[in-house]
């Protein structure tokens, strides 16, 4: 009996390329579908297949595949506000041509949606957010994002079995800047020894969980014969605060923390004081938990950060 087939979308980003790994090493034949003309050369020795296509256009894939985990699509909060309908057009039309392609096939195929907790409204309590709390548009990105999950009810009425998974932060080595880890990394390896560091608001708290994490998550999703719920988050179950996450980058460049001086045009207007997700029903069902402690994960990148740096 052959390996199950199990199609990654978005496979050349940051969660795409552990992934990659992740499911080859459960046991799948990997088909990565990327913008890129070829795969980088770090998965490819993983891959069965790869395709060069844009989503919103097509589907590549053109053979019956056992699952599809579909990643790709615009990410991030902060840039959506500059492009709120470029979010909304991208996001919701790779949805479309994967699923009109997939029920024309018409082999059975299980499908995961990636959401995001982004999705949800911010409890002022800070309480950890669970499947059934409320959601929220508070950004253009959260509005794809729910509409994307909206698609995938839609598509589930329509017969495909199919489920959305809602991450919380993610962090972990090969991270791109723009969020806080490589952010925060390289601005102070560019730090002169008694030079003050700028930063925004260090006290907000939220729930990071390694991206290998997140990914076994994902395949078990998957992998499972049955599933009770159509939604689950990944999540770690506790938030720490971005001077947490300074002190631990400090730690493994083996210096000081800096002096520090809030820059007051890095600050967002009512950004939640905690945010921090609850995994109970993944852990429940799939007996899923987070394996690598946080510490552990910002160590590893700041390590693959500076191996990036020397090649």
């Amino acid at each position: 009996m052959s390996s199950p087939t199990l199609v990654v979308t978005g496979a050349t980003g940051f969660v795409g390329r552990h992934l990659v790994r992740v499911a080859h090493d459960a046991g799948y034949r990997v088909w990565a579908v990327g913008r890129e003309a070829a795969a980088p050369a770090e998965i490819a020795a993983y891959l069965h297949e790869y395709s060069e296509a844009d989503l919103t256009r097509e589907w590549p894939v053109d053979a019956a595949v056992d699952a599809v985990i579909h990643l790709a699509g615009l990410a991030a909060v902060g840039p959506s506000f500059d492009a709120p309908q470029r979010y909304l057009e991208a996001n919701s039309r790779m949805v479309t041509t994967m699923c009109e392609a997939i029920l024309a096939a018409g082999h059975p195929t299980r499908l995961l949606a990636v959401s995001s907790g982004a999705v949800y409204a911010p409890r002022p309590d800070g309480a950890a957010l669970a499947e059934s709390s409320p959601t929220g548009a508070t950004s253009p990105y959260a509005v794809a994002k729910l509409l994307v999950e909206a698609q995938a009810a839609y598509y589930a009425h329509r017969g495909l079995d199919i489920a959305v998974a809602r991450p919380f932060n993610h962090i972990g080595p090969g991270q791109e800047p723009g969020f806080i880890v490589p952010d925060l990394t390289r601005a102070l390896r560019a730090l002169g020894e008694r030079e003050e560091l700028h930063v925004g608001n260090l006290d907000t708290a939220r729930d990071y969980t390694d991206v290998r994490d997140v990914a076994r998550a994902y395949v078990a999703i998957v992998q499972a014969d049955r599933r009770a719920d159509a939604i689950y988050n990944v999540a770690s179950g506790a938030s720490r605060t971005g001077r947490e996450i300074l002190t631990a980058i400090c730690e493994s460049l083996g210096r000081p923390v800096p002096p520090l001086v809030v820059d007051s045009a890095r600050l967002r207007p009512g950004d939640p004081e905690r945010i921090t997700g609850s995994a109970e029903r993944l852990r429940a069902e799939f007996r899923w938990a987070p394996g690598i402690d946080w510490r552990q994960s910002i160590a590893e990148f700041v390590a693959s950060d500076a191996a990036g740096d020397d090649r």
